[in-house]
């Protein structure tokens, strides 16, 4: 099966919980996970039943890696990724794209995994017995070397994004500019950025432009041509993509 990375869902953010999942309650257990010292993963065996629910909250910081993976016996049973400060929109649903997440962080401060059950299984009192894997790697040096956003930059509202849109794309042998992908980009002091997008296919990339280099997440293999005021971008010979400078700098 392919690795699927999203490092954070674009545009449209989903309801934490998600269609049939769940609602949010008063009464979610919190849990805080830290990691042994010199560690920077955990391993969390639990269960819930019926309507249970449980946030595990990890502070992480902007430009960091987290990786989640969760195992179930039962297959109702998901997790979701709420960003910080961030109590009913989720940045990652575990109900549509599965129990797997790797991306890059993009804000600082407390994150929540928040385990559930659909509320089908949950209204007949199932029960889910899981064990979750939990890293979060790297020094958030990206995050460091990106620097401020000049203050007249502001979000688009419920986002950590400075704008959202499309961008031409393509993947594999697909004509040139066949697909319009969603993104998202947080910007940093001029000429540095990371670019979330979405290709089609259900999987996420990330960006990240710092003055005339371009790297991307996940140690992918990045070609990069500039035209005038366009990006050419390839990615590990399959991934196509067409950015205007307008998105790096919002000019």
């Amino acid at each position: 099966m392919r690795k699927i990375i999203i490092p954070v869902i674009l545009s449209a953010f989903l309801l934490a919980l998600g269609a049939g999942a769940v609602g949010a309650r008063d009464d979610i257990k919190v849990e805080r996970v830290s990691f042994e010292q010199g560690k920077s993963s955990a391993v969390i065996k639990s269960s819930i039943t019926g309507y249970a629910v449980v946030d595990y909250v990890l502070g992480a910081r902007q430009g960091q890696n987290m990786k989640l993976s969760m195992t179930t016996d039962n297959t109702a049973s998901y997790f979701n990724i709420l960003a910080p400060g961030e109590d009913q929109v989720a940045l990652f649903n575990g109900s549509i794209y599965g129990n797997q997440y790797e991306g890059i962080l993009p804000e600082s401060g407390d994150y929540k995994v928040r385990v559930y059950m659909m509320r089908s299984a949950a209204r007949r009192n199932e029960v889910a017995n899981y064990t979750l894997n939990v890293s979060i790697t790297g020094s958030a040096t990206a995050a460091q070397t990106m620097g401020d956003a000049p203050a007249t930059d502001a979000k688009v509202e419920g986002t950590p994004y400075h704008a959202t849109g499309q961008v031409p794309c393509s993947l594999g042998d697909a004509p040139q500019d066949s697909a319009q992908c969603d993104f998202g980009v947080i910007r940093g002091k001029p000429g540095n950025a990371q670019v979330h997008l979405t290709p089609p296919g259900g999987f996420e990339r990330v960006l990240i432009f710092a003055g005339e280099k371009v790297r991307s997440d996940a140690d992918a293999q990045v070609k990069t041509e500039k035209s005038g005021d366009l990006w050419v971008i390839e990615v590990n010979d399959y991934e196509h993509y067409r950015i205007p400078e307008a998105v790096i700098t919002g000019g």
